[in-house]
């Protein structure tokens, strides 16, 4: 199994214990799910009936969305003009590791990375944020969006903002 962490702040952000697919050698857009949780009761992602659902919430339980659960992301928000000068700050600390860990990688990551930006600024209302446990300010902002069922999360992560590590 494979740990990924925020190179910037260290946060845990996700794993390959979920479906994850790297889109366009720039993101990984990783599959999220609704689950219920309470209080000594896990569920790890069975799609519950309505009924058992409803009455777990009726009964002090949440619904949440696994990954962010799981490794503790915190929701943050921004405006278009605020998340576009975090995002201008985290690119050049992202680049500014690449250069010392792999210079050949810069070029496709700043072509890549402008081009996903723009996708993401071109539907800015349809995206939800999250930081990392330790709400670094200059860590990872993970993106979060909806499939086109219009209920099906998924979470996307930049590439080269993230350090492998096999658990």
């Amino acid at each position: 199994m494979k740990l990924f962490t925020d190179v910037v702040s260290n946060d845990e952000m996700c794993s390959d214990g979920y479906e994850m697919k790297l889109v366009d050698d720039i993101v990984w857009e990783v599959d999220a799910a609704n689950i219920v949780v309470s209080d000594g009761d896990v569920d790890i992602g069975g799609n519950p009936s309505a009924e058992e659902q409803a009455e777990a919430l009726e009964n002090g339980a949440q619904q949440v969305i696994n990954i962010v659960h799981s490794f503790r992301l915190q929701s943050t928000s921004f405006d278009k003009k605020s998340y576009l000068g975090y995002l201008k700050g985290y690119m050049k600390t992202v680049k500014a590791k690449l250069q010392e860990s792999n210079p050949d990688r810069v070029p496709a990551f700043e072509k890549g990375a402008a081009a996903f930006a723009k996708k993401v600024v071109g539907s800015f209302g349809d995206w939800e944020f999250y930081t990392g446990e330790s709400m670094d300010p200059e860590g990872m902002v993970a993106l979060l969006n909806y499939r086109e069922d219009g209920t099906t999360p998924y979470l996307v992560f930049w590439k080269d903002g993230l350090r492998e590590t096999k658990i």
